[in-house]
């Protein structure tokens, strides 16, 4: 049986609450940039609730967030900095093994599959490849709304030689909360996604940044692909604690609200199913913190 592997929250948020400055368009670049300390305390902070997987705060280096220039000239840089930092983070602890993911980020946008340039993508990603390769133990292409974007990631890391999980985020409109069948925010569904990864070399399928709510069929629909194809995928699980309806561009706009009943306590739920369904791998993302991820680390061990 695969071990049950926790993965931390989400970064932004743990940034303001520690007393870094995040504002558009820079985002969590910022704090990378003016405040490197308190990003590896997020890191710290969530290995002490029980992450087994810190993600590097790579999320924003993009041309998208600071800017074509600035990536150029001082992205390399930035991107062994955050590598560095959750290196330094994971190898602090003695007594278990912390990996590090190397976050490879939606290049044009989240939540903006239109945008998607197949012609340009490679040549960001190996600016990030390049510079977190020394730090990182898995790489981790997250909140991709469209397969074309796994498929780039798959690309760029295969020089590497090191394992790679794909995680897509998911439409989460009403009808996939009220039982539509679950798809990509592309409109791509995920029984497609899972056949791809199935035969991408992917060591993992994760979903994330989408609400809770829709995580459940996504592992469901995998699981099942997976157990058809014979294959031994891993799957994972790190949704978001945005508040109503998210927009093609919400996820890239600013501090948004996240939901008051999704508590530590409600979160560890929704996980527990997530667990009986399959997933091995799980977290949280944006608006899941350092409390949350205690609590389920707590509960799923308990099991």
């Amino acid at each position: 049986m695969t071990k049950l592997r926790i993965l931390d929250g989400g970064m932004s948020r743990e940034l303001i609450r520690l007393g870094a400055e995040l504002k558009q368009p820079e985002w969590s670049a910022l704090a990378l940039m003016n405040t490197p300390e308190i990003v590896r305390q997020v890191h710290a902070e969530f290995i002490a609730a029980g992450a087994d997987v810190v993600t590097t705060n790579s999320y924003a280096l993009v041309p998208f967030h600071i800017g074509e220039e600035r990536f150029r000239k001082d992205g390399p840089a930035l991107i062994s900095r955050c590598g560095r930092l959750a290196r330094e983070a994971a190898d602090a602890i003695s007594d278990r093994k912390i990996s590090v993911a190397g976050s490879l980020p939606p290049i044009f946008g989240s939540y903006e599959p239109q945008n998607f340039d197949s012609s340009r993508v490679q040549d960001y990603l190996k600016t990030l490849v390049d510079g977190l390769e020394p730090f990182v133990d898995v790489w981790l292409g997250e909140t991709l709304s469209l397969i074309a974007e796994g498929e780039a990631v798959r690309v760029a890391v295969a020089k590497t030689g090191k394992p790679f999980w794909i995680s897509f985020t998911l439409a989460d409109e009403d009808e996939q909360v009220s039982g539509g069948a679950p798809k990509l925010r592309s409109g791509e569904l995920v029984k497609d996604a899972a056949l791809w990864a199935a035969d991408s070399g992917a060591s993992a399928l994760l979903f994330n940044c989408s609400k809770p709510e829709v995580m459940l069929a996504a592992v469901e629909t995998a699981a099942a692909v997976f157990k058809d194809k014979g294959v031994s995928l891993e799957i994972g699980v790190y949704a978001n604690a945005f508040e109503g309806e998210q927009g093609d561009a919400a996820a890239n706009e600013g501090l948004h609200e996240t939901r008051a009943d999704l508590t530590d306590d409600a979160y560890s739920r929704f996980a527990c199913t997530w667990a009986d369904a399959g997933a091995t791998m799980i977290g949280g993302c944006c608006g899941i913190g350092a409390a949350h991820i205690h609590e389920v680390a707590r509960v799923l061990h308990a099991r």
